[in-house]
C-alpha cells in the first residue's frame, strides 16, 4: 500500500523547525529537543493535562476508545465530512509499513526520536555536549524516557542496512515501559524470530538480522518526517492493519465522538437490511424518508446516552 501524500508546507515547518533546534544557542535549557515553552508554543491548540516537559496528555480513557476505531475512523470525518477548512490535513496517515501483530491495534501517545546518518565533525560536538547534561547519545536513551501509554516513533531515514537498533530485548523493554504502547520506525527492526513472540504493536519499514550503526541520534520529542508525514510529540499514534494516522491532539475527542456515531450508523443500518424490506438506497448512506430519519436519530440518541452512561459507571469504579 502507497504511503498517502499530504500537506507539504508541515513538511517544511517540521524541517524548520529541526534546523533551528540543531543551530540554537549554548544557552537552551536543551540541546537537541524543544524546551518545555516550545513544546506548549508549538502544541498550544492542546487545552488539556501536559506532561512535565509540556507534552501534551491525552486521557487514558481516550487511548482506550481509540482502539474500537478504524483507520477510515479517522481520516473521513476529517476530510469529506470535515468542520474547519483545510482539517484534514491535520490527521496524518502512512500505510507503507509492514506491521506486526496485525491483529493487535496500536493506540498511544507519541514520544520521537531522530537519528541521522554519522558525520565526525558535528558528532564530536553533540556527544560533548550530550557528556556535559549526562545524556547518553545511543539507542537506548530515548526508550529509558518512555511512559506507559507511549508510542516511540522513531525517524531512521528509512535505513534498513545497519539499521536494526532495536532488537528483541529492547523490544521487550518498550513493551513493558510503555505497557503494551507501541513502536513506529521508519526504518528497520531486528531479530524478527524473537520480536514476533512479544504482543508489542509494531510497524517498520523492514527487517534486519544487521545491529545498530552508522547513525546518531540528533533529536528527542522534535517533529520527525515518517515518510510523507509529520509527527509531533504527543500525537496520538493510532495504528491496525492498514497503517498508522497521527492526530493531535486538539481533534483527536472529535474524531472518537463521530466513531462512536459511525459504529452506531453502521449498526443500524445492517439491522435494517436484515429485515428484508429496504433497498440499500432506502437506508444508506442516509435514510431517504422523514420516518427512516426519525428512527434513525432516535436510535442514536439511545445508543449514545447508553454508552455515555457505561463510560461514567467504568470510570467511577476506577
Amino acid at each position: 500500500m502507497k504511503p498517502t501524500i499530504r500537506n507539504y508546507s508541515c513538511l517544511t515547518l517540521a524541517a524548520a523547525c529541526t534546523v533551528a533546534f540543531l543551530i540554537a544557542p549554548a544557552a537552551k535549557a536543551q540541546l537537541f529537543s524543544w524546551t518545555k515553552e516550545e513544546m506548549v508554543e508549538y502544541t498550544k491548540a492542546w487545552t488539556g493535562e501536559r506532561f512535565p516537559d509540556g507534552r501534551p496528555k491525552v486521557p487514558d480513557e481516550w487511548l482506550q476508545r481509540a482502539k474500537e476505531m478504524s483507520q477510515e475512523e479517522v481520516l473521513i470525518p476529517l476530510g469529506r465530512n470535515a468542520g474547519p477548512p483545510n482539517v484534514s490535513s491535520f490527521s496524518q496517515y502512512d500505510g507503507s509499513f509492514k506491521v506486526l501483530h496485525p491483529d493487535i491495534k496500536m493506540a498511544g501517545r507519541v514520544v520521537t526520536a531522530m537519528y541521522m546518518p554519522i558525520r565526525a565533525d558535528i558528532d564530536t560536538i553533540l556527544f560533548a555536549k550530550a557528556r556535559e547534561k549526562g545524556i547518553a547519545l545511543n539507542n537506548q536513551w530515548p526508550l529509558d524516557q518512555l511512559k506507559p501509554g507511549d508510542v516511540m516513533v522513531i525517524d531512521m531515514f528509512g535505513k534498513v542496512e545497519g539499521g536494526g537498533l532495536i532488537g528483541d530485548n529492547l523490544f521487550y523493554y518498550i513493551m513493558k515501559a510503555t505497557k503494551g504502547g507501541g513502536l513506529v520506525v521508519n526504518g528497520a527492526i531486528r531479530d524478527l524470530e524473537g520480536v514476533s513472540e512479544i504482543k508489542l504493536p509494531a510497524y517498520v519499514r523492514d527487517f534486519t538480522p544487521t545491529y545498530y550503526g552508522g547513525s546518531t541520534l540528533y533529536g528527542y520529542n522534535v517533529p520527525v518526517r515518517i515518510g510523507n508525514v509529520v509527527v509531533m510529540p504527543g500525537d496520538l499514534a493510532f495504528g491496525d492493519k492498514e497503517g498508522v494516522s497521527f492526530i493531535p491532539p486538539s481533534i483527536v475527542e472529535r474524531i472518537l465522538d463521530r466513531a462512536d456515531e459511525t459504529h452506531i450508523h453502521d449498526e443500524w443500518t445492517k439491522m435494517k437490511f436484515d429485515q428484508g424490506k429496504y433497498t440499500s438506497t432506502d437506508i444508506y448512506s442516509v435514510p431517504k424518508t422523514e420516518a427512516l430519519r426519525k428512527e434513525y436519530q432516535e436510535y442514536l440518541k439511545k445508543k449514545l446516552d447508553e454508552l455515555k452512561a457505561a463510560r461514567a459507571a467504568a470510570a467511577a469504579k476506577k
